[in-house]
């Protein structure tokens, strides 16, 4: 993958850097926001990760403006590891969020498979067009609409939402869901799928009419009035 890396540690920069690129992928660091932002819009990565830390503007910020200009991939990393932290971090643009410190296996083991969710993505993963009350979910433009109005949905919004609506008014358990939104059992992580399913309510306006029911220790399940 051709990854865009923005972390102003610098020694951690360069030991990512050689680990990153010992397995094949074409990285380009960034130390500030500033370069960051010039170089993501002259190469067009395949994948950015990127520090929250980041000052002038913040790591945040820059998430808002990249999601806002491009669905490539973000992964942020962080020191912070409450689900505040987590939230403001995907209701920013995040795909996914990674605490520091971690490992090298680790963070291959993400890129790896949000690498693999993208190649399902290119080759349509998804069977069909839904229609499930006022909802439309469109796979081959990866887009929602409800009552009318266009939802903006994460590419792991995504996901999530489709394998729901693939299943209204069944329980998904929790274990197939997050197979399916992280292509991959390892990164089924329940407390960022939780955040999402949040996420997606609110940007639905679930409580309104229907819902996403949680069901403890099981799963979850689509529906709407």
């Amino acid at each position: 993958m051709k990854i865009l890396l923005i972390d102003d540690d610098i020694d951690l920069m360069e030991m990512l850097t050689h680990a990153l690129r010992g397995r094949g992928h074409t990285i380009y660091g960034s130390h500030t926001t500033s370069e960051a932002l010039e170089t993501w819009e002259n190469i067009e990565p395949s994948l950015v990760i990127l520090d929250v830390g980041m000052l002038q503007p913040d790591g945040l910020e820059v998430c808002r403006m990249m999601h806002e200009q491009s669905d490539v991939p973000i992964m942020l990393m962080s020191g912070a590891c409450t689900e505040d932290d987590v939230i403001r971090g995907l209701e920013a643009g995040a795909d996914d969020y990674i605490f520091k410190p971690f490992s090298i296996a680790q963070l291959s083991l993400r890129i790896d498979c949000m690498a693999r969710r993208m190649r399902l993505s290119a080759t349509n993963d998804f069977e069909s067009l839904l229609r499930i009350g006022d909802l439309v979910i469109n796979p081959e433009y990866c887009s929602v609409q409800r009552d009318g109005r266009e939802i903006r949905l994460t590419r792991m919004e995504f996901r999530i939402l489709y394998c729901l609506a693939a299943n209204a008014g069944k329980i998904v358990v929790t274990e197939k869901l997050a197979d399916f939104a992280w292509q991959g059992p390892a990164e089924g992580d329940p407390a960022l799928l939780k955040t999402h399913i949040s996420r997606i309510r609110r940007k639905l306006e679930l409580d309104q009419s229907g819902s996403i029911e949680a069901f403890p220790g099981l799963g979850y399940s689509l529906r709407l009035a």
